[in-house]
């Protein structure tokens, strides 16, 4: 069969025409073609990654700047709320002095009530008032501790790191916990004369185990908002639910690492946890982390509903770590910033394939 005149032969023209002139062409080296990686999950990697230590830290003292600054008391705005904020206790003021009036007018004594409690709402408003300045106050100092560590690191400035550490104590003084940490640094403080080695041992003394229960808090908050969003029935509750943790989260973390947040103060941590999420770019939101994470991920092992609801825990997850950062009185300088998969690695083993 192989010499049948009737069966065509296959050739290459190139062969013909090395037939013709006497040469023959080299055997071409086979090309090899590596798989590439799916450029979706490339960038989701990304985003799950944590930052450079030098970027990731002037991010945190940019959001701390921009959450916890006064620019906003001389700004257009701020006039405006504070004017309106006049305009309306001034109309309470008006409204409360013609109740007691008529009180008066119908009984002494019902005017008498009435002033009193006037005089206690006046009372609650000025301690709740001096609370919020407090917080305010105290989560700004927190924040100039951070940059003052991360200064007196960078020159090894060993009495500004002295002192740092000093306050550092003065800031956990009320928590038994801390204690033992606080003893053990007030002694090294004087044996230490390196303010860089100083700064490392405060840090692993008193800040990474206040890390360790963020840390938990975090991972129980992803948890939950996880399984609640992928057994609720309704969009609603999983947007409600969602929002109620990551509210609780922040209050929870700032007051780990020794902030009081009220509700400015806490507004301003919010404000500072979105700047440093804007500038670092680790949360997307929208259509993008959806067909990145999910489409392309862990949807293609989970449902629909559970693809939410790990999507959901990565947000919080997130959030969670942002706070961390704009709350921690000290940068990392021991160990690296956690990410999303160091926190909540469950997040990432759902759905795994065996074998």
């Amino acid at each position: 069969m192989a010499n049948d005149p009737k069966k065509p032969r296959a050739f290459r023209l190139s062969d013909i025409a090395a037939e013709e002139t006497g040469t023959r062409e080299a055997p071409r080296a086979p090309v090899l073609i590596e798989p590439a990686k799916d450029p979706y999950e490339a960038e989701a990697e990304a985003l799950l990654e944590p930052a450079p230590a030098e970027a990731e830290e002037a991010a945190i003292e940019i959001a701390q700047k921009k959450g916890l600054g006064r620019r906003w008391l001389l700004s257009w705005a701020g006039v405006f709320w504070s004017a309106l904020s006049g305009l309306v206790l001034l109309g309470v003021g008006v409204w409360v002095n013609a109740l007691i009036d008529d009180l008066f007018a119908r009984a002494p004594a019902l005017g008498v009530v009435g002033l009193v409690l006037a005089g206690l709402c006046v009372l609650a408003l000025l301690v709740m008032g001096a609370r919020e300045f407090a917080g305010v106050a105290r989560q700004r100092r927190i924040a100039e501790l951070h940059a003052g560590f991360a200064q007196a690191r960078e020159a090894d400035d060993y009495a500004r790191a002295r002192s740092l550490v000093a306050e550092l104590g003065a800031l956990y003084v009320a928590r038994p916990e801390t204690a033992q940490a606080r003893d053990h640094l007030r002694e090294l403080s004087h044996d230490i004369v390196d303010g860089r080695d100083l700064i490392d041992i405060a840090e692993r003394t008193l800040v990474q185990p206040l890390d360790l229960v963020a840390r938990r808090e975090i991972a129980e908050a992803a948890k939950r908002v996880s399984v609640v969003t992928a057994i609720a029935p309704r969009a609603i509750i999983d947007v409600i639910f969602v929002a109620a943790q990551a509210v609780r989260l922040i209050r929870l973390i700032s007051t780990i690492y020794g902030g009081r947040p009220g509700m400015i103060g806490f507004l301003k941590v919010l404000r500072s946890i979105g700047a440093h999420i804007a500038i670092t770019g680790g949360m997307a939101a929208g259509d993008t982390l959806v067909q990145q994470v999910l489409g392309h991920g862990i949807a293609a092992r989970l449902s629909a509903k559970l693809g939410e609801g790990v999507l959901n825990g990565m947000l919080t997850t997130r959030v969670g770590l942002s706070a961390m950062a704009v709350c921690r009185p000290m940068p990392y300088a021991v160990g690296k910033a956690p990410g999303v998969k160091d926190v909540a690695p469950f997040l990432f083993s759902k759905g795994e394939p065996k074998g």
